[in-house]
């Protein structure tokens, strides 16, 4: 990954990705494994090459509940997978992650109309 975004130094020395739309998510094999800082370290560096960043808005009520341990946050969606497979990505972790690919392109839709 840190190769990729090294890659990407002449699209930013000609502005080439200002204004594009930029969206991150994350996943880890444990309920604390990182995934918000992972989403923030991703979404700063996506500012920092002039993407307009889209989250996942609290009108995505899937990342609202409490009943059961899952991933999502309005900085992008996650799940948690054991590391031995064990459990796999919920049914909400995937509900979440529909909403924010759904939300990234109607929001790019709008700005491509403007």
């Amino acid at each position: 990954m840190k190769a990729f975004m090294d890659s990407l130094g002449q699209l930013w020395m000609t502005d080439a990705l200002v204004g594009k739309i930029g969206s991150a998510f994350a996943g880890s094999a444990t309920q604390h494994g990182g995934n918000e800082t992972t989403l923030w370290s991703l979404i700063s560096f996506l500012f920092h090459l002039g993407f307009t960043v889209v989250g996942v808005p609290y009108t995505c009520k899937q990342q609202m509940g409490v009943g059961e341990i899952t991933g999502g946050s309005p900085y992008g969606s996650t799940y948690i997978s054991a590391g031995d497979g064990s459990r796999q990505v919920s049914d909400n972790e995937k509900a979440i992650a529909r909403f924010q690919g759904k939300h990234v392109a109607e929001t790019a839709k709008k700005l491509r109309h403007h």
